[in-house]
């Protein structure tokens, strides 16, 4: 039921825009992908991905979990694909994780890794988006202080709580894998530098790739009034989708119509924005269709005859012949 609203939720917020605004902005954000644009977009996602792929690694490999860079990226690119084609916007997720657990043997670590990485990547695409908000001019800067102020407090929090020594039960015992989990796989060693320079190469590839698109699709405001917009989007991005499609929409609306650049071309914006990223990530289409592939596949290998067997035919054939 839940999977089910939240794909309801996310057609609804569609249809909504598409009430209120009609399909003109849809038409206009298809009728202005470029060449350049999706030239750009493929780009920027080849070091996204590269980037995300190599959280992935640091985060496993801290769990416990092999993990090559070169597969990461190729699961990466597999796992983006599905990601932008499929409800929910989660499922290419959950398959790289059970993929990547059934190759080594260990598909609760694996599945751990991809829920820790991502959780990274968001927190610090969270951190810059306040810092982004902070600095300058949105529609929501007056409230940005107090945002940043509840987000230090729950950080204090988690702290405090971290420091608390619980009883026995199953609760303490969530409690101690989760805070290993943290410890191994984000904080130990040079994993969390790398974690956050990994994450924070992926936001800002993002962010470049919302700004394309909004010039792509005629927006001419300077960069400094169109990124705390992009980083709005970017946030209602992580929400449940359908293919990609919904919430953007939503959010991209809003925001450009609350900084009067006008919802029309915050809806078109967005439609270029989810070519761009689907055109990105079309390599994840071609290591479905390698894995589909018969060559690809490990070749069966077949027993031995039986020796007894052949005698006894060969001795059959020859009493035959005579």
């Amino acid at each position: 039921m839940w999977a089910w609203a939240r794909a309801v939720g996310a057609a609804a917020t569609l249809a909504v825009v598409v009430w209120r605004l009609g399909a003109g902005p849809f038409r206009d954000g298809v009728r202005a992908v470029d060449s350049g644009a999706l030239a750009a977009a493929a780009a920027i996602g080849v070091v996204t991905t590269i980037c995300c792929a190599w959280r992935w690694t640091i985060v496993a490999r801290g769990l416990g979990v092999d993990l090559s860079l070169p597969a990461a990226v190729a699961a990466y690119y597999r796992s983006v694909f599905l990601n932008l084609t499929l409800p929910g916007g989660v499922v290419g997720d959950v398959h790289r994780g059970v993929s990547h657990g059934r190759d080594v043997r260990d598909v609760g670590g694996a599945l751990r890794a991809v829920a820790w990485e991502r959780t990274a990547g968001q927190l610090v695409q969270v951190v810059l988006t306040v810092i982004v908000l902070l600095a300058l001019p949105s529609p929501v800067q007056s409230s940005m202080p107090l945002v940043a102020g509840a987000l230090v407090a729950a950080a204090i929090g988690v702290a405090l709580l971290d420091r608390v020594r619980p009883g026995g039960g199953r609760w303490a015992r969530l409690r101690n894998a989760v805070a290993r989990d943290v410890r191994d796989g984000l904080l130990a060693g040079r994993r969390f530098p790398a974690v956050v320079l990994a994450s924070a190469l992926v936001v800002l590839g993002h962010a470049a790739t919302f700004l394309v698109a909004a010039r792509t699709a005629g927006a001419t405001a300077p960069v400094s009034r169109m990124l705390p917009l992009a980083f709005l989007a970017m946030l209602a991005m992580v929400l449940p989708s359908v293919a990609g499609w919904g919430p953007r929409e939503g959010a991209t609306a809003w925001v450009f119509a609350a900084a009067g650049l006008g919802a029309d071309l915050g809806v078109a914006t967005a439609v270029v924005y989810g070519i761009m990223a689907l055109v990105a990530s079309l390599p994840g289409a071609l290591v479905l269709l390698w894995a589909w592939l018969p060559s690809a596949r490990p070749t069966a290998q077949l027993e031995p005859p039986h020796p007894v067997r052949v005698a006894v035919v060969a001795q059959q054939d020859g009493v035959r012949d005579g």
